[in-house]
Order: structure tokens, then C-alpha cells, then sequence
């Protein structure tokens, strides 16, 4: 449920009067270093294996949003690889189509973001050279193909990791490892005004919140009940 700020704010300060001071110091140190600036797109990834170490690398690297694809195959986590990092991000799935790309593209487009699609085939840029003074969205594709063509031709840049062996490609949860960590490194070490704010570390505390309280709906539930 949507509520206001000022009932975000009282029913946060609820739940996490039931949360341990370690824990909280623990939320406050990691919100530190969690970003919007840089987000991941994941199209039609269908491998859990895979699927749930692009979550760790996510969690790992302060990447708060994982926009998933979903045309053809359905997104799994394996919670042995995840270890829990799914709880802790906004996963975002677009699956009310046959095809959902362009829908995806729009919608990150609209919130400021420039696409860029990972492949060995087109170069723009490289790990080093990608501009990242404004929003980002790395898009990644299937472990066989890669990404689709229409997702290919609608990207507005493109980055290619370099490699110097025989195989054409990494494997897209060592790409998505790879990306994330020289690119959120970059952007520490930048200037640029990538932090969340206010609402954001609200909104994500909240979250947090609720996966950290055991029976929190009924805790909210009672709350809000009180409240109005």
C-alpha cells in the first residue's frame, strides 16, 4: 500500500522499533552506498544460477534496482547462489506482453535514463571510457544469444568488455560482476550526485523493514488500524 509521507515516516519508525540496534546501524551503513544512478535491465535471463548471481553482484556493488525482462522465459532465483540479495533490491518485472522490451526501454527512458546494451558485436564505449555523468541502465541478454535485435536497435549506446581469448563472449553473470563493480567504483570516485534521497531511503528502509520483522503485516495491519 501507498501511504503519505508523514505515515511512511510513523509506521518505519514502528516496524524498526522491533529491529536490533546492529541491524539498523547495519541498514544505515549499506543505504550509503546504494545508487539509482546506475540500474540493471535483465532480458529474458532464464538460468537461476545465473539470474540469482546478477542479484549478489547487484546487492554487492550498492545497484538498488534490477528491471527484469520477461518474453519468453520466467526470471527464478536460486537461493542458494542469491543468498538472501533479492530481499534487499527492487526487482521490476515487465511481463504483460508477448514482447516487453520497448515497454522497459520507454518507461526507464521517461525516468531520465540512458540505455546501454552490453554485446561483443556493436562499440561505442568500454568499461573505462562509458560516460556515467548521467543516469544509466545496463541492459544484459540471454546466457546463449545475448541480447535481442530489438532490444540491440533500440539501446541509445553500447559497451563492450574487452577480451583477448577464443570464446566470443563472458558469461553474463561474471559481464554483470565485471560492469558493476568498475563502474560503481567510477562513480564513487566521481563527483556526480549519485546517492538516493530522502523519499528513496525511506522507501527502501521500509522494505527493509517489513523483510527483517517477523509477521510485520500484521504489525502494519494493526498499526495503520490504530492510526486512523
Amino acid at each position: 500500500m501507498d501511504y503519505d509521507k508523514v505515515t511512511k515516516l510513523r509506521l518505519l519508525e514502528h516496524l524498526m522499533s522491533f529491529v536490533s540496534e546492529e541491524r539498523k546501524k547495519r541498514f544505515d551503513d549499506i543505504l550509503q552506498h546504494r545508487t539509482r544512478h546506475i540500474t540493471v535491465v535483465l532480458e529474458d535471463i532464464y538460468q537461476p544460477h545465473n539470474a540469482s548471481a546478477v542479484l549478489r553482484s547487484c546487492d554487492l556493488t550498492g545497484v538498488q534496482d534490477v528491471h527484469i525482462i520477461e518474453n519468453g522465459n520466467d526470471y527464478s532465483v536460486n537461493p542458494e547462489v542469491a543468498l538472501g540479495s533479492s530481499k534487499w533490491l527492487d526487482l521490476i518485472k515487465y511481463n504483460e506482453k508477448d514482447n516487453n522490451t520497448l515497454d522497459t526501454f520507454a518507461k526507464l527512458k521517461n525516468n531520465g535514463y540512458t540505455i546501454v546494451a552490453t554485446t561483443p558485436h556493436k562499440y561505442n564505449f568500454n568499461l573505462d571510457t562509458l560516460p556515467i555523468d548521467k543516469k544509466i541502465a545496463i541492459v544484459f541478454g540471454t546466457e546463449l544469444t545475448g541480447l535481442s535485435d530489438l532490444a540491440i536497435s533500440n539501446a541509445d549506446e553500447y559497451l563492450r568488455i574487452p577480451m583477448y581469448g577464443f570464446t566470443e563472449s563472458y558469461n553474463i553473470s561474471v559481464s554483470a560482476a565485471l560492469t558493476l563493480f568498475t563502474l560503481t567504483q567510477r562513480l564513487r570516485e566521481s563527483n556526480i550526485n549519485w546517492q538516493l534521497n530522502d523519499d528513496e531511503i525511506t522507501d527502501i528502509l521500509l522494505d527493509w523493514a517489513r523483510s527483517s520483522v517477523g509477521r510485520s503485516e500484521v504489525i502494519e495491519r494493526h498499526f495503520m488500524n490504530n492510526a486512523n
